[in-house]
């Protein structure tokens, strides 16, 4: 039997937006940094050569510059000043995540609450800095080498590296707004426009190679087929659960004795999302964008080695982004989303426990075992999802945006975003319940109060 909330949650109206002031004004707060975000990646770096570099970005789209370009909305292949896109951003939370879990000095500042997430957020914005900075200059000379300079040079090497990290670090505080003042998590968010708006292009461009017979008719209803599937085993997956039945015992509040009750913890199959993805690939940027770069002028031994190794379909570069994917989807879920010692300390305050579980050390041990078997299911299932449509994708020339990890992305944010304002609308009906409770209550005690009337 559904509880009160979820039978209210069911009865939810999308019409209820328009009462949900709040809610309104921070979906248009979202909306407009969205907008902002489009529009930077139109602004061009100032010294590039557009008619060298679109030529160029023509050659590498099908390939590695393709991923790069998906992961910055476009802005790499127009070299606007989001070019780097938000993925320095990324790269450092990875690094600041993966240090605080060994350095004990960083491990207590996780300790310390709200403090210690302000120091650890400012580190990583430190380390934002200083990868910007290595991939805008790495960028610079790429492109210097490859001729898509008019004036080569140490004003041009400048003038790249403060426009880009300059513009990274306006993207970086775009995503900490809209997070903080919007709607969704605007990292995710800010990737899953960029991939969006670059969708249409992308079917224009795949449908007109079909009826230039570049690719069969047969491939490019496998594709669409594929996406579909795709879409929906992501969507089932994601609802997925494992419920950890909790009992709480009898006990006293204020005068009443309150009946023992039994309750579940949800466990989602894939705990840490869509973050394993985005970090796996983030991690694949920086080479690629160097050699994606490097190869329009003289393709030296090392980039040609890691274009042969590491392109998109190769066998390292799929053993690379599978492992990473499995990696993070037990170091986020670890240290992030789910953390069993600090679960077990709430049931145990709570008066809860698993039935044949002690509390304390004991539950906690349990719910580890508990979240590492799923894992197992989560980690495979994204790997799959983004390894399968690559294979294929690379085999039959089709655009990067329907790969495996475009698709997790959209649906994934799209759903987290859905269930946010689902969320804000719950709590808006809740609060006008809570009015009219309040304005009954009144009105009964003013008709209480109320004298005899005079004759």
């Amino acid at each position: 039997m559904a509880s009160a909330v979820e039978q209210m949650a069911a009865n939810t109206s999308w019409a209820a937006l328009g009462k949900a002031t709040d809610l309104r004004n921070r979906i248009l707060f979202t909306l407009g940094l969205l907008i902002v975000y489009r529009l930077g990646t139109y602004i061009p770096v100032p010294g590039i050569d557009g008619a060298a570099l679109r030529n160029f970005m023509e050659q590498a789209g099908q390939g590695i510059g393709g991923m790069v370009s998906m992961f910055t909305g476009g802005a790499l292949g127009r070299m606007g000043i989001f070019a780097l896109g938000i993925m320095p951003y990324i790269s450092a939370s990875i690094i600041v995540q993966l240090l605080a879990a060994m350095v004990p000095f960083l491990e207590q500042l996780k300790k310390e609450g709200e403090q210690g997430r302000k120091k650890i957020n400012q580190y990583t914005r430190y380390g934002t800095v200083a990868l910007a900075l290595f991939q805008a200059y790495g960028l610079a000379v790429s492109l210097e080498a490859g001729d898509l300079a008019h004036d080569p040079g140490w004003y041009f090497r400048a003038a790249v590296v403060i426009t880009l990290v300059g513009g990274t670090m306006f993207l970086m505080w775009l995503g900490e707004q809209i997070t903080a003042r919007g709607i969704g998590n605007g990292i995710s968010l800010i990737i899953f426009v960029g991939i969006v708006a670059e969708i249409p292009a992308a079917l224009a461009q795949f449908f007109a190679s079909g009826r230039s017979g570049a690719i069969s008719p047969a491939i490019i209803l496998g594709a669409i087929v594929m996406v579909v599937l795709v879409i929906m085993f992501v969507v089932f997956m994601e609802r997925a659960l494992r419920k950890i039945t909790i009992q709480y015992p009898r006990r006293q509040v204020g005068m009443k004795m309150t009946e023992a009750q039994q309750s579940h913890l949800p466990v989602k199959v894939n705990p840490a999302g869509v973050i394993p993805a985005i970090f796996a690939s983030s991690l694949l940027l920086l080479p690629t964008t160097i050699a994606t770069f490097s190869q329009a002028g003289s393709t030296g031994p090392v980039m040609s080695t890691i274009l042969a190794y590491f392109g998109p379909g190769q066998p390292l570069y799929l053993l690379f982004f599978a492992a990473m994917i499995v990696f993070f989807a037990y170091f986020y879920t670890f240290n992030v989303s789910f953390k069993p010692d600090e679960v077990a300390d709430n049931l145990k305050n709570q008066n809860g426990f698993i039935p044949g579980i002690r509390p304390g050390k004991k539950t906690a041990d349990h719910l580890e075992y508990v979240v590492n078997r799923i894992l197992v299911l989560g980690s495979a299932y994204l790997a799959a999802v983004c390894l399968m449509p690559e294979i294929l994708r690379s085999q039959f020339a089709i655009p990067f945006y329907f790969g495996g990890t475009s698709v997790l992305i959209v649906v994934s944010v799209t759903m987290d975003t859905i269930q946010q304002i689902q969320s804000h609308l719950l709590a808006h009906q809740y609060e006008g319940l809570i009015q009219k409770s309040q304005l009954r209550g009144k009105s009964k005690s003013r008709s209480k109060r109320r004298g005899p009337a005079r004759r």
